[in-house]
């Protein structure tokens, strides 16, 4: 069973950079697209990015397009969010996510594991 684990969440001013991890243990992650979600107070959960399986293609939300970067490392199990030049609208619990069907178009009811989430609070 493939555990996610996300890390790295926490304050950042507005116009800052914060770089999110997930660590994925008990498979290897090559077999699945990853994504990153996000869920803001009061609103619904969103997609975030994804990446294929060995990272040769990317998708990103237009809300954090040319600002966040998702990554992997299939050899450490990790995957990254690198995001900058945050603003107080990225405020969120950001979720890591997995898919086995290796899509790269990843929505809610697409996605087979969840990760429990790290707290972004971004400062005005």
């Amino acid at each position: 069973q493939v555990q996610l684990v996300e890390s790295g969440g926490g304050l950042v001013q507005a116009g800052g950079s914060l770089r999110l991890s997930c660590a994925a243990s008990g498979r290897t992650l090559t077999t699945f697209s990853m994504g990153w979600f996000r869920q803001a107070p009061g609103k619904d959960r969103e997609f975030v990015a994804s990446i294929t399986r060995h990272g040769f293609t990317t998708r990103y939300a237009n809300s954090v397009k040319d600002r966040f970067t998702i990554s992997r490392d299939n050899a450490k199990n990790l995957v990254f969010l690198e995001m900058n030049k945050v603003t107080p609208e990225d405020t969120a619990v950001y979720y890591c996510a997995a898919e086995r069907s290796g899509a790269i178009y990843m929505t809610l009811a697409d996605v087979d594991l969840w990760g429990q989430g790290t707290q972004v609070t971004v400062s005005s």
